[in-house]
């Protein structure tokens, strides 16, 4: 993503446009895969969505989803994507058992809410039993990906689903059988690099797996045991005019791979973490992770062969998050934890602020010290409890959602519905907090979807367009 000076960052991020290099329009201007284009979370769309709504206030529609899930909207043309579950671990249907599992892809037209299909499928079974920790997301966290004439959706062992974007299937092609020895169950999303589908299946099989996006037919796979605790998605990072390298962050390490042929071309330790939540990100060719219970952070370049740690690392350190990714932005990485925001800056690792989010906007001074011992625990949010339809268990805590920019300001919403906006800079500047609902058992885990001055929020019951 190419830098920007804030005072020129609309016109800026429309040039911007014209020079990266993904797999289509689609994913150039558009939102067509988890957090946007090539992962990013940034909208190269000028277009600035509203920075202040309530549940009447610049909501263009809001719809009830069929079932609950923690994917994110994607945006293709008129059309918006979006998966979720039925028939089982559903507050609609709290004693039905798994047998009754269906994934669903729902269209909807962005314009009025009106859903135009949905498309259910039936499960692979045995699934995960919905409870514990792998109820805080359950069986629809995968966000599905398009090439602008079709959809590819991953529903972790029933495999990946091709469909037209009139609803017809095209393929169906398992990528594993396997499910997480942690109970946490997957939630990796597919890409797309030229005619390949790429998908994550940590869980299901420990690999990367490359489909044929006309077939389903396998073309590649790599194997190896560092992919049992993922659950991040993996980007592409132009590394010269010939070199296009696919990095993903495992435990302990990043790793970078040939997307051509799933050849691993270069690794790095470096992350203290035994799991790897998050994705990773980048801007110019440099490649950062924030990740672990410890803390772990590093800015990479990317390019060469072998173990690079002692030749490509820019920077390290010790800062710490979990679920959400972080979002680079004008030379600086913006990422939330437990009610807090962080901001680093990309070029030495330093950091700029560290502060509390407020619920009441009267609170929100600027902020450039540390926030307080219980800002950092996370003390006072509120937790959730299992049961069906989901956000419960141990951690709950934790925000699953991760922020995006959009027109120019930083867009982050809370698990429980609060829903900020925060201007970029040196301190931090929080513009508005906003609630589209009061509805408690209202489960906000999914990342908003940015175009066309819309912004698009779905929670564990509903979809809402947010626009002027």
């Amino acid at each position: 993503m190419l830098r920007v000076n804030a005072a020129i960052s609309f016109l800026a991020l429309a040039i911007a446009a014209m020079f990266v290099a993904p797999s289509s329009r689609a994913e150039t201007l558009g939102w067509n895969r988890f957090r946007g284009p090539n992962g990013s979370g940034i909208s190269l769309d000028p277009s600035p969505p509203p920075t202040s709504w309530t549940s009447e206030k610049n909501v263009r529609w809001k719809i009830d989803l069929p079932g609950p899930g923690s994917s994110s909207p994607i945006i293709v043309g008129d059309k918006l994507f979006v998966t979720c579950w039925t028939g089982y671990g559903t507050s609609q249907a709290p004693d039905a058992s798994m047998e009754a599992l269906r994934r669903h892809l729902i269209c909807i037209d962005r314009s009025t809410g009106k859903t135009l299909w949905d498309r259910s499928v039936e499960a692979v079974l045995p699934e995960d039993n919905y409870q514990g920790m792998f109820a805080e997301h359950g069986y629809a966290s995968h966000t599905p990906t398009s090439d602008g004439q079709n959809i590819y959706a991953f529903f972790g062992k029933t495999g990946v689903v091709a469909f037209d974007l009139e609803g017809k299937e095209l393929w169906r092609q398992a990528v594993g059988d396997g499910l997480d020895s942690r109970r946490w169950g997957s939630s990796s999303s597919p890409i797309l690099y030229k005619d390949f589908v790429i998908v994550t299946a940590s869980a299901e099989k420990r690999a990367l797996v490359a489909l044929d996006k006309k077939t389903g037919k396998v073309a590649w796979e790599q194997k190896a045991d560092g992919f049992q605790s993922v659950w991040g998605t993996p980007i592409l990072v132009k590394v010269d005019e010939s070199r296009t390298d696919l990095v993903i962050g495992v435990p302990f390490e990043l790793w970078g791979f040939d997307p051509t042929n799933g050849e691993l071309r270069w690794f790095c330790p470096g992350l203290d973490t035994d799991t790897f939540c998050s994705s990773v990100v980048s801007n110019d060719s440099i490649v950062y992770a924030v990740e672990g219970r410890s803390g772990g952070s590093i800015a990479l370049k990317v390019g060469g062969k072998d173990d690079i740690s002692k030749s490509n690392v820019v920077w390290s350190g010790r800062d710490r998050s979990r679920i959400g990714t972080p979002v680079i932005y004008q030379d600086k990485l913006y990422y939330f934890n437990s009610g807090v925001a962080n901001c680093i800056d990309a070029k030495t690792g330093k950091q700029v602020f560290e502060g509390r989010l407020k619920k009441e906007l009267a609170d929100a001074a600027p902020s450039s010290g540390k926030a307080s011992a219980a800002s950092a625990s996370g003390e006072g949010e509120p937790r959730r409890r299992g049961g069906p339809g989901g956000g419960g268990g141990p951690g709950g805590g934790q925000d699953y959602s991760s922020p995006i920019i959009a027109g120019g300001m930083i867009y982050y919403t809370s698990r429980s519905g609060d829903m900020y906006v925060i201007q970029p800079g040196d301190e931090l500047k929080q513009v508005a907090v906003n609630r589209v609902s009061n509805d408690r058992d209202e489960d906000f885990s999914s990342t908003p979807a940015a175009s066309q001055g819309q912004l698009f929020i779905r929670s564990s019951k509903r979809l809402y367009c947010i626009s002027n």
